[in-house]
């Protein structure tokens, strides 16, 4: 047991990241009494057991399953750091049946209850996608069929899948659905083939009336696989029967996947999300804040996530889960001081490289000065105050110290930055050009 967990450890460093690894899934322990059908996973808290949980149950049930074929459940747990192997918070096993040998009704609890059209945040960047995950699970013929989704990892594909599990069973209560990562896909037909029982495999799938496939890419290279998967996509055309596909690039850039099937993908509706802009990732943040109403999450702390975490909504999330995580497990108020301290890494990962002349050069233009003004002794307060916005904004972007950012203008004391920092903040709650300046000033920097 101890190998295998070792090996689960070391796929999962590997495809998820160093700095997830470390922050969710290092602290992770196999605890006694795991066998070879029943894994016990612990967790020291709560809180990252249920993120665990939610955000990894399938990676790690296949990951065990990869390795010990007879593996039925993994379980997730909360540890004491004192008694490791006693269970203090039971939670719901992650169970995975075997593959059925012919289709059944398929049944919401499969799709995530968060996910859904309602809970999905739209804008410019996901609108095309959105509308047309609504259209494919609406009742009748479909209009178009497959729909591939491609998008960077954590812009919603995912979300915009399970929305449209839940309402086209919603439109359809005797309907079947089923939603597959590419890599279950690709271990069930393995196994099947080894079985010699592909039949109850394609039976399954193919008897659906929706049939969902994440993560695409995952198959790239595989023969085997693609040649089912092809054969698949062919049944399910031919029946004019919803397809949805999901992948991290468009079709016509996916390596290793057969001409021949990227022509059939690409025959239906095929759309993009793009990266969030700033005022998509505010909405997200707020959406998710309606979720959490005992979460005391000041202005701030969220407009220094929402400006500064800019590739991946799933990130953007998480960077606020472990804000409130941290404060709620050390007892302390969220504060943007509190907010950088516990988010070091993950801002100095997300961050652009901007620099401090950067941002002198940025305000001077837009306030149409010198930028040897902002070093000057000059108080005037058209001067001092884009002075402060630019401490402010050096404060904001860079992880530069207060000492260093007030070197950086003209050898001030880092109290004098600490009281731009504070004002220009009290301001933006009630200036409305200075809160404006300030937004346009960090639209242009976080490009």
């Amino acid at each position: 047991m101890g190998k295998a967990w070792a090996r689960v450890r070391q796929n999962l460093r590997h495809s998820a990241g160093q700095r997830l690894f470390d922050q969710w899934l290092k602290p992770a322990e196999l605890i006694e009494g795991s066998d070879a059908e029943s894994i016990r996973l612990g967790l020291p808290s709560a809180f990252a057991a249920t993120w665990v949980k939610s955000h990894y149950s399938d990676r790690l049930f296949y990951e065990f399953r990869a390795i010990l074929p007879g593996v039925r459940s993994v379980t997730v747990e909360t540890i004491s750091e004192a008694r490791p192997v006693r269970k203090l918070v039971v939670e719901t096993p992650i169970v995975r049946e075997e593959p059925a040998r012919a289709p059944a009704r398929s049944t919401a609890p499969q799709f995530d209850a968060r996910f859904t059209f309602d809970r999905f945040v739209v804008d410019a960047s996901n609108r095309v996608a959105f509308n047309a995950a609504k259209a494919l699970a609406e009742p009748g013929r479909p209009r178009f069929s497959p729909l591939y989704l491609h998008s960077g990892t954590g812009q919603g594909k995912t979300h915009l899948m399970h929305a449209i599990g839940h309402a086209f069973l919603d439109a359809n209560p005797d309907a079947t659905a089923l939603y597959m990562p590419a890599e279950r896909f690709m271990f069930e037909f393995v196994q099947a083939l080894r079985a010699r029982d592909t039949h109850a495999f394609k039976a399954r799938l193919r008897g659906v009336d929706l049939l969902m496939i994440d993560d695409l890419q995952f198959i790239a290279g595989k023969d085997a696989t693609q040649e089912e998967f092809f054969h698949t996509v062919n049944e399910f055309m031919g029946a004019g029967k919803r397809l949805v596909i999901a992948a991290d690039r468009s079709p016509m850039t996916l390596d290793g996947v057969e001409p021949r099937l990227l022509s059939r993908l690409g025959s239906g509706l095929v759309a993009d999300i793009k990266p969030p802009e700033l005022e998509l990732r505010r909405a997200i943040l707020a959406r998710k804040l309606d979720d959490t109403p005992d979460a005391a999450v000041p202005a701030d702390v969220t407009d220094l996530l929402s400006t500064r975490i800019t590739g991946s909504v799933r990130e953007l999330e998480g960077a606020l889960t472990r804000v409130v995580a941290y404060a709620q497990l050390t007892g302390e108020t969220i504060t943007l001081d509190f907010a950088v301290t516990t988010l070091g890494e993950v801002l100095r990962g997300a961050q652009r490289r901007v620099t401090i002349d950067e941002i002198q050069k940025a305000v001077s233009t837009h306030f149409d000065l010198k930028p040897i003004d902002l070093l000057s002794a000059r108080r005037a307060v058209a001067v001092a105050r884009p002075r402060q916005i630019a401490m402010y904004l050096a404060k904001r972007l860079t992880t530069r110290s207060l000492p260093e950012i007030g070197r950086k203008f003209g050898n001030r004391d880092h109290s004098t930055v600490i009281h731009a920092v504070r004002r220009i903040e009290e301001l933006r709650g009630t200036d409305r050009d200075i809160d404006g300046a300030v937004n346009t000033l960090l639209r242009q920097l976080e490009r």
